[in-house]
């Protein structure tokens, strides 16, 4: 196999092996006799990539008796397979500074793929990227007349709602619904009138990472945002990975083509493809295809429709009931529920509160616990003035800290060991006020 691409074609093919190394880590290359392939598949196997380049993308493409020979339609393609970094090492080269890539492949069983670069100056870089033995993807077809729903949107209008959401978000679903029904029309207070698309982000519950608890939700009318949207019937969800379709993304805008996405139900693979425009890719010189795998279990639960805003024959159809506060639930969930603009208010967790709540009538009832302790110690210590029967006299009374005021309960505890909290405390002081109680009987007046 020989061949060699310059000009435009040199930034697609530089586009294309940075999409498939966001999505997998080895590239496998088969040459058919009138186009290339590059395939990939991620790790955990729910993601492969595929792009295929026609003949004509290429200033030269050949392929040896041999390899032609074994490239016949009733045979395998000649294949290989290299690692995507390496490839991406030798294309670290600014492509405004090549004349022209050329790679070449002597056989089938060659064990290592030639890269060879001419850059402007007039220099020649020659990278020799050793083939694996056996590669594991495989090439996988499927019809897209088997999907009962697709969607076609702009790049910069997919990135756009995606900014809405966390950038360490894993998992997205996407819920489609009818727009004729009646579910998605609200009236003048509604607030989904004719949404019937939502991008809602899943939330893995066996996870306690704290960033996977905030959730978003965004409602779409799809005759302002998509330039396509077929579905009809029931309501149908999808759950795919983030990663390899921002990477789908970003290729799709270089490439300035709109995004068209194939799905059907939970459990069923997702097909993304470039939408060409009305010649549907037929002059195109290259085509793309990435296939998402789903979550099996639907998303369309109870639980979601309680979220979806009410209607207004909803509204109507409801019986007027008293308000009354709502209950506090036992185990409230801890996370903050955070909604995009078309989806309304956000129902905020209240257990913050509730635990500074507690605590202010802990330190309160603690504070008056101590202040009566203290009331008490001091009480304790008076003693009521007795008669003295020898001289008939009353022993004066010690009034210290019984004229003061009674203390206001404050935040501040007060220490019952402190000077203050105990009679006698100032010995000295109270002997000074002891005389100033003591009053002289007036003297008979003798005439």
């Amino acid at each position: 196999m020989e061949l060699s691409m310059s000009g435009g074609a040199l930034r697609t093919f530089t586009r294309c092996v940075t999409c498939l190394a966001r999505v997998g880590s080895d590239l496998v290359l088969q040459a058919h006799p009138a186009k290339l392939e590059l395939h990939t598949l991620n790790s955990s196997r729910s993601a492969y990539a595929s792009i295929s380049l026609a003949r004509d993308f290429f200033d030269e493409f050949s392929l040896s008796a041999a390899a032609a020979a074994d490239s016949a339609p009733s045979s395998t393609p000649l294949q290989c397979s290299v690692l995507l970094k390496s490839v991406l090492s030798v294309l670290r080269t600014p492509t405004a500074a090549l004349d022209r890539i050329a790679a070449s492949l002597p056989n089938p069983d060659a064990p290592k793929l030639q890269l060879t670069l001419h850059c402007l100056n007039g220099v020649k870089k020659t990278y020799w990227i050793a083939c694996s033995a056996e590669s594991e993807v495989q090439t996988l077809a499927l019809d897209r007349s088997n999907f009962s729903s697709r969607l076609a949107i702009r790049p910069r209008d997919l990135a756009r709602l995606l900014s809405n959401f966390q950038s360490s978000l894993q998992e997205l679903t996407v819920i489609a619904t009818d727009p004729a029904a009646g579910l998605s029309n609200v009236g003048v207070d509604g607030e989904i009138e004719g949404k019937a698309v939502e991008l809602r982000s899943y939330i893995d519950p066996t996870k306690d990472d704290c960033d996977t608890r905030l959730h978003t939700q965004l409602w779409i009318d799809p005759t302002e945002e998509f330039v396509e949207y077929v579905h009809s019937g029931d309501p149908v969800d999808v759950t795919f990975g983030v990663k390899e379709l921002k990477a789908f993304l970003t290729f799709c805008e270089g490439c300035e083509v709109d995004i068209l996405l194939f799905f059907q139900k939970a459990g069923e693979p997702v097909l993304l493809v470039p939408k060409f425009g009305l010649d549907n890719g037929s002059s195109s010189d290259f085509d793309a295809t990435l296939v998402l795998a789903t979550m099996l279990v639907s998303q369309l639960t109870d639980s979601s429709v309680a979220q979806q805003p009410t209607t207004s024959a909803q509204r109507a159809e409801e019986p007027r009931v008293a308000a009354t506060p709502p209950p506090v639930p036992e185990n409230v969930s801890n996370h903050t529920k955070i909604w995009s603009e078309l989806s309304g208010s956000a129902p905020k967790s209240f257990e913050v509160n509730r635990e500074k709540y507690t605590q202010k009538e802990r330190n309160a009832n603690s504070n008056a616990l101590n202040d009566t302790s203290m009331l008490h110690s001091v009480n304790a210590r008076y003693k009521p003035p007795v008669a003295d029967n020898a001289n008939d006299t009353m022993q004066p009374m010690q009034m210290d800290h019984l004229e003061e005021p009674p203390d206001v309960v404050s935040d501040i505890p007060r220490s019952q060991h402190h000077p203050s909290n105990w009679v006698g405390a100032d010995e000295d002081d109270d002997d000074d006020e002891d005389e100033e109680l003591f009053v002289q009987t007036t003297p008979h007046y003798m005439d």
